[in-house]
């Protein structure tokens, strides 16, 4: 059954970046109010409710990733691209109007807030494997690209203009990113990968979220680079949830300095996954790549739980932009891993294990906040506590990433198990890149905001 052609052009990864680089633009206008807005409503527990919502988030992120890939799979991108960055961006004009409905809705949007699944599944759909590497890189160095003047802009509107402005500017971004999606975007997944589309079946199986948790035990090579994956971004995610708040209430940044530092950082965040992974990819391999990525975020977690001073956050955040090599690397990994027409599936089970950590990451980071009171005491020989868990986690997920074979053979049936339950069971095929030393490419997934 043919669709008339909507949308401008055929799809590209130009339009999955633009719609990417629209939602964190309009959400990183709005770093400086959030954190005033979230002090003034919780001036008691910042850090405790912070974590807690962000927390709710992340869990029915996790909850409803896979369902919504699959469904994605059988429906098309297009659409839930639509519903995914409507509800993302949803609790935007509320922050001004209700404080306390702002921040319940922004835990509801968790459900829906997983466009980066539906973004990867649609770029999985309109390049070619060896080109996919380079294509996850620009999403992801857009995703960074979006933050490095958005907070700048945010930060001086909310000084010269005040808050509402603000909000009403980042409405303005996120209605022009929805109209983008109505009005350009066309859709990727062609009319025969679907599922007799709107009369496909969706089994319990394919929806379930620990669908996947269940089966990576049964190969090792999965359930070592699991096991990495939730190591390394449990920790990631609860830095992402509370940093900012962190440098401003702890280590005492004002709010142009926290934009210039996003700003700084994304910069460099940029080069690191355009021109230092595709020299690394080429030079010392796929799984050195995420080794040295793990590396320089055990460097930056230690340095930001120990350093007290302001050149410490800055030296850091450098370390921090290079560790985001890793990135890329695993969407590409797990492209390779599925069937065309089970993309987004994959990617929504990948987006559904961060998810856990969003929910996991910032509520862990938040209680320990809370346990140390470091809002209050300011411990001047370890004013980062959580920091330097994290430090501890992603050094195991260091020494488990050890383990993991850098060449793995495919097993017979693998794709056709998969195929039959829409899992990770078999999602270790490794189709080498041109100019790769290595069949292998470890899964370990970051950076959402």
């Amino acid at each position: 059954m043919s669709q008339m052609q909507q949308g401008i052009g055929k799809p590209s990864v130009y339009h999955a970046v633009v719609v990417i680089f629209l939602e964190f633009f309009a959400w990183g206008l709005l770093t400086t109010p959030m954190l005033t807005v979230l002090h003034e409503t919780f001036p008691q527990h910042t850090f405790l409710m912070n974590g807690l919502i962000q927390g709710v988030k992340g869990l029915l992120s996790f909850m409803s990733a896979p369902l919504i890939g699959a469904l994605s799979d059988v429906w098309g991108r297009r659409s839930f691209l639509l519903v995914t960055v409507f509800f993302t961006c949803a609790p935007i004009p509320l922050m001004r109007l209700s404080p306390w409905w702002y921040f319940a809705m922004i835990s509801v949007s968790g459900a829906f807030s997983v466009t980066f699944s539906v973004i990867f599944a649609y770029v999985a759909d309109v390049t070619e494997e060896r080109e996919r590497s380079t294509a996850y890189g620009l999403v992801s160095a857009t995703f960074a690209a979006s933050l490095v003047t958005s907070p700048a802009i945010g930060a001086y509107l909310s000084a010269n203009y005040g808050d509402n402005l603000v909000v009403l500017v980042a409405t303005l971004v996120a209605l022009a990113d929805i109209c983008f999606i109505l009005l350009a975007v066309p859709e990727s997944l062609p009319d025969k990968m679907r599922l007799n589309t709107w009369g496909a079946p969706i089994s319990w199986e394919q929806a379930d979220p620990f669908a996947s948790l269940r089966k990576v035990g049964k190969d090792t090579t999965v359930l070592l680079i699991c096991i990495t994956v939730f190591l390394s971004y449990l920790p990631e995610a609860g830095q992402y949830s509370s940093f900012f708040l962190y440098l401003r209430q702890v280590i005492n940044f004002s709010p142009t300095t926290i934009a210039v530092f996003i700003g700084v950082v994304g910069i460099l965040s940029i080069l690191a996954q355009t021109l230092f992974l595709t020299l690394l990819m080429r030079t010392i391999g796929n799984k050195n790549t995420i080794l040295l990525g793990l590396g320089f975020q055990i460097l930056q977690l230690a340095w930001y739980g120990l350093g007290s001073e302001p050149w410490m956050m800055w030296a850091a955040g450098a370390v921090a932009a290079m560790s985001s090599i890793t990135f890329p690397a695993v969407s590409a990994l797990v492209s390779r891993s599925a069937d065309p027409d089970q993309q987004g599936l994959v990617q929504g089970m990948i987006t559904g294990i961060r998810g856990l950590c969003n929910g996991l990451g910032p509520a862990l980071y938040g209680f320990i906040f809370f346990l140390f009171d470091v809002e209050v005491l300011k411990y001047q020989w370890m004013p980062g506590p959580p920091f330097l868990l994290g430090a501890c986690t992603v050094l195991a997920a260091f020494i488990v990433a050890l383990f993991i074979p850098s060449h793995q053979s495919v097993p017979a049936g693998t794709c056709q198990e998969r195929k039959l339950s829409g899992g990770l069971a078999g999602a270790h095929v490794n189709t080498p890149l041109p100019g790769s030393d290595e069949d292998f490419e470890p899964l370990l997934e970051d950076s959402t905001v």
